[in-house]
């Protein structure tokens, strides 16, 4: 199986050395390797450069943070570009649903239009580079993703951790945009509903490591082999084998990320 999204240069050193080297016995053929700024970009692209056979780099600017200033938007917006050939992706990018939340909890302001037009600018480079994008766009947000998305031209996206109301589920399915289910679909009553309500077609399996997990998985360090307890869970709400959803969701994978089969090499 192929990991659709994960934070690898987030991992300790020994942790992310021990894990790489037992993947392949543990059913996982690559990792979509996102990034959460410029740094993160350097040491995402130092880690494919190790493995390019494992690992695929996804170049981008996380929305939860502070938003760059103009020396490091432009030094990162010429990073991707050198970069482009060798990316799976334009991500993580997107908008700051949770950091706009809790600001509005405590009380402060938040102001929204700044992201969005970091990330009209950011999907503006994707379509000219003609490269997929990894969104963080949940709740209302997707909306506005969408529409971002129709200005650029852009259906190759795919919207990681999905959550949101059924305006933007529609929206998405018409237009073809791929989701992709974390572990979390195992103990969440809210996801395995949008998992039986969107295409199967349209679906991959993500850790997002290493975020942690609860149910099952409370307590154990978030492993990109848990996305095979994610196709497991998928495929029984649709009545697939877990083998039968391993290789759709594989296939899935391979098919947006344009990856060669067997060697995650990309097209």
């Amino acid at each position: 199986m192929i990991d659709a999204h994960i934070h690898l240069e987030q991992y300790e050193p020994d942790v992310l050395e021990d894990m790489l080297a037992e993947l392949r016995g543990q059913g996982v053929e690559s990792l979509v390797a996102v990034s959460m700024n410029l740094g993160s970009c350097a040491r995402t692209l130092e880690l494919a450069g190790k493995a390019p056979e494992l690992i695929k780099p996804a170049y981008g600017y996380h929305p939860e943070q502070p938003l760059p200033d103009e020396d490091e938007l432009a030094a990162l917006l010429r990073f991707i570009e050198e970069h482009a050939a060798d990316m799976a992706a334009v991500g993580e990018i997107g908008l700051p649903y949770y950091s706009r939340a809790e600001a509005l909890e405590r009380g402060e302001a938040f102001e929204t239009e700044p992201y969005i037009r970091l990330l009209d600018t950011l999907l503006g480079l994707a379509a000219r580079l003609g490269k997929p994008v990894v969104l963080h766009a949940v709740y209302e947000d997707a909306l506005t993703a969408c529409d971002l998305l129709d200005k650029h031209g852009i259906r190759d996206a795919h919207f990681h951790w999905f959550k949101g109301p059924e305006e933007a589920v529609a929206r998405m399915i018409e237009r073809g945009y791929y989701i992709s289910f974390t572990p979390d679909i195992v103990y969440e009553p809210e996801i395995q509903v949008l998992a039986k309500r969107y295409p199967p077609e349209l679906v991959m399996a993500e850790t997002d490591g290493p975020w942690p997990f609860e149910g099952p998985f409370t307590g154990r360090p978030t492993h990109p082999a848990m996305i095979r307890d994610v196709a497991a869970a998928w495929g029984a709400l649709h009545g697939y084998s877990p083998a039968e959803a391993e290789a759709l969701l594989s296939a899935n994978t391979q098919r947006f990320y344009r990856l060669h089969k067997g060697t995650g090499s990309l097209e």
